[in-house]
């Protein structure tokens, strides 16, 4: 007899990691399942509750494209309650199938084909309105999620937005980024009207320390009262349309546009400064300000926005430093000097780098037989662009930027160089030479070892170098400076005070300097001009300081010594020696040996 079948054994392979363990407790399993559940209907809840809410209208279609459930803000928006939209045809409510190529696209999202449908449709709203809106339809779980979204409520928030943005929380008033467009857009558009800008660019002097002390809360009120006047002075100015902004801190600006002239921008200024003289009565404190206010109005043609506001920037700086609280009108001649200024400034370093500076010579020479008895070095700048410049155009900027020190020792070896060579050109009657020296080449170089390293080098005497300081660097000199004069002088070196008699007029301080000669400034001999019409001061004044000078050892020369009879009173008085355009104008090096042992007029 044949027995049962055989049975096959079983096959044991590997679990899978994502296949069930049938090996586990039933129980555990079925614990696993619930949990899902009750996640899987709590995610379902949830995405109800704010489908429900949500306030984007929006539909759950089906794979028929019919509507499952719309929500709230899509019943409102089409004028109807929700359920009433269940199982119309969505296609319809938004105007997908009035356009062929969209009803091919919405079928490829209804069939799972594509992933998104968005466009942009004209929608019917429930007031009879024909909205233009963006329909975008994307699956989820169980069909479709259509959403329309109104265009304008968002060209409406965008504004909003941009309102925010574009102007001041204080004052209300539009910020930088908005008056600069409404600049550009004033320029561009300028020829449609007059064809010329005004600008009144301001800020208030004193409002840091109002702030500072009465705290920002009253810095704000303040903020805001000002914006308020300078509103009605820009309501009241007239035709066209002005804007007033705050571009930040405590500067202002009103924009006038098609100006009509300079007369309106400084009117208009005129009426900005009236109306913040009046006090502000805020949270009751009595605040007084007042403002500086640039002034620029031009032609729009060939104009840039920055270009206007780097002109209203430099004459509002004009302004605070003619004295504030008041308008000062921009002034081309002044701009073309201040830009040149900066131009000389940025380049003074390099200029003697490339040797661009030339020294010419003044003669000083003896009243009593008006023999040449020395020079003074004047540095000139042979710019490349400006041409030959005296030194009134670029001392004082190399004295801000400390390139005072680099020239002034250029000037100060080139001029021992050429007193050497004089002195061998006349070893009987050698010259000497008078260098200017500024406080800061004392203060901020070692002046001494210079001089003597410059000595040393070209070969030439002590004796026949003169340094000139001015009366105001000297007067009260004490430290670093006294001491540098000092050894000067015990090296040799003359020290002479130029410009005496217009500065601090402290006689004392002579008695503790150095000082060899005094150099009357020019102010003085400038009354000796007219024998018929003498001033009896003047020349008093001018012979109690020579007395007093030669009572302590010292010459006197006189400056800007211009015709005989000034050099002759000047002789009788007992000056020693003088120096003008009555012997000669700065020269050439070689034109020196022309007037030496020349004798004066």
């Amino acid at each position: 007899m044949g027995g049962p079948p055989e049975m096959p054994a079983p096959t044991v392979t590997h679990r899978d990691s994502l296949t069930p363990d049938l090996t586990s407790d039933p129980r555990d399993r079925s614990d696993q399942r619930d949990q899902n559940d009750q996640r899987d209907k709590r995610d379902q809840r949830d995405y109800r509750a704010a489908f429900a809410i949500a306030r984007l209208p929006m539909a759950l279609v089906g794979r028929d494209g019919r509507v499952l459930e719309a929500n709230r803000a899509l019943g409102a928006l089409l004028g109807a309650d929700p359920v009433r939209l269940n199982a119309l045809a969505a296609a319809e409510l938004v105007g997908l199938h009035a356009d062929e190529r969209l009803r091919a696209e919405y079928a490829d999202v209804l069939a799972g084909r594509s992933e998104q449908l968005r466009c942009t449709r004209p929608v019917r709203a429930r007031d009879g309105r024909t909205l233009r809106a963006e329909v975008t339809v994307a699956p989820v779980p169980g069909g479709v999620l259509l959403s329309v979204e109104d265009l304008g409520e968002r060209h409406e928030l965008r504004e909003q937005l941009r309102h925010l943005r574009m102007h001041d929380p204080v004052t209300k008033l539009p910020n930088r980024a908005l008056f600069f467009e409404r600049l550009a857009t004033a320029l561009d558009r300028a020829a449609e009207s007059t064809g010329r800008v005004g600008l009144c660019y301001l800020d208030l002097d004193g409002f840091k320390a109002i702030n500072d002390t009465l705290g920002h809360r009253i810095g704000d009120r303040l903020l805001s009262a000002v914006a308020g006047r300078l509103t009605d002075c820009a309501a009241r100015l007239g035709r066209g349309h002005h804007l007033v902004a705050r571009l930040g801190g405590d500067e202002f600006a009103v924009l006038v546009e098609g100006s009509t002239g300079t007369g309106q921008a400084t009117s208009l200024a005129e009426s900005v400064l009236a109306a913040l003289q009046r006090p502000f009565d805020l949270a009751g404190q009595r605040l007084a300000v007042s403002a500086s206010i640039g002034v620029v109005e031009r032609e729009a043609s060939g104009t840039t926005a920055t270009g206007i506001m780097q002109a209203a920037d430099t004459t509002l700086y004009w302004a605070k430093a003619d004295g504030k609280a008041r308008w000062t009108l921009f002034d081309p001649e002044r701009n073309a000097h201040r830009m040149t200024r900066q131009a000389l400034s940025s380049t003074l370093r390099q200029a003697v780098e490339r040797g661009e500076f030339v020294l010419e010579y003044q003669p000083l020479v003896a009243m009593g037989n008006g023999s040449v008895r020395g020079v003074e070095a004047l540095v000139r700048w042979q710019h490349p662009h400006f041409g030959l410049l005296g030194p009134n155009r670029f001392i004082s900027l190399a004295e801000e930027n400390g390139s005072i020190v680099q020239l002034g020792r250029w000037v100060l070896a080139e001029s021992c160089r050429q007193a050497r060579q004089w002195q061998k050109d006349y070893p009987d009657d050698p010259l000497f030479v008078s260098v200017n020296v500024a406080v800061r080449q004392v203060w901020d170089s070692d002046l001494v070892a210079d001089v003597a390293e410059i000595l040393d080098d070209t070969g030439l005497p002590p004796e026949l170098l003169q340094l000139e300081l001015t009366e105001s660097a000297v007067m009260g000199s004490a430290g670093r400076p006294l001491q540098a004069l000092h050894a000067l002088h015990e090296m040799g070196v003359r020290i002479a005070i130029d410009d005496f008699g217009t500065g601090y007029s402290n006689l004392a301080y002579l008695s503790r300097l150095p000082v060899s000669t005094l150099k009357l400034d020019g102010s003085f001999v400038h009354g000796f001009r007219n024998d018929q019409h003498p001033n009896p001061a003047d020349e008093t004044i001018v012979e109690a300081l020579v007395q007093l000078a030669h009572r302590l050892g010292l010459t006197v020369t006189a400056e800007c010594v211009e015709n005989a009879e000034q050099a002759e009173r000047l002789r009788r008085i007992g000056c020693d020696t003088g120096q003008g355009w009555l012997y000669s104008r700065p020269v050439a090096p070689e034109r020196i040996a022309e007037l030496k042992g020349r004798q004066a007029p």
